[in-house]
């Protein structure tokens, strides 16, 4: 596991107190698992991610992550349709161990997409995980 220090937390990103993160894509937000999150699980197996076309309430779980640890379930930062899944996750989950700002799970057109000023700055998010 990394030190805290050794942590990336993307000053451009948002986060959950679930340890998911929100960025964005032109018009649309991407969604994908801090590097807290990645590394306090370990080695993901597997992914599971809904259909592009559903449509999930802010709060709402949207699928998990299998790790040789646990399962955890991913909930959505903010209400809106998935418009695209990486597909790359399916057979390669690792990448999120790799790069988890970059392995984005999930890309949504937000139905509010003020929600996204309600989740955590970088800097409130470094403030919660050391308590």
């Amino acid at each position: 596991m990394k030190t805290f220090s050794d942590l990336i937390f993307r000053e451009d990103f948002r986060y959950t107190e679930d340890h998911e993160w929100v960025g964005t894509a032109a018009e649309h937000l991407q969604v994908g698992v801090s590097d807290y999150a990645q590394d306090q699980m370990g080695d993901i197996v597997f992914v599971e991610l809904p259909d592009e076309g559903a449509v999930f309430a802010k709060g709402e779980q949207f699928g998990t992550l299998e790790s040789v640890k646990a399962v955890s379930e991913l909930y959505l930062p903010v209400g809106g349709e998935i418009i695209e899944v990486n597909s790359a996750l399916s057979d390669s989950p690792e990448l999120i161990n790799a790069d988890p700002y970059g392995a984005w799970l999930v890309r949504i057109k937000p139905t509010d997409p003020g929600q996204i000023e309600q989740l955590l700055t970088a800097d409130a998010y470094r403030q919660m995980l050391q308590g």
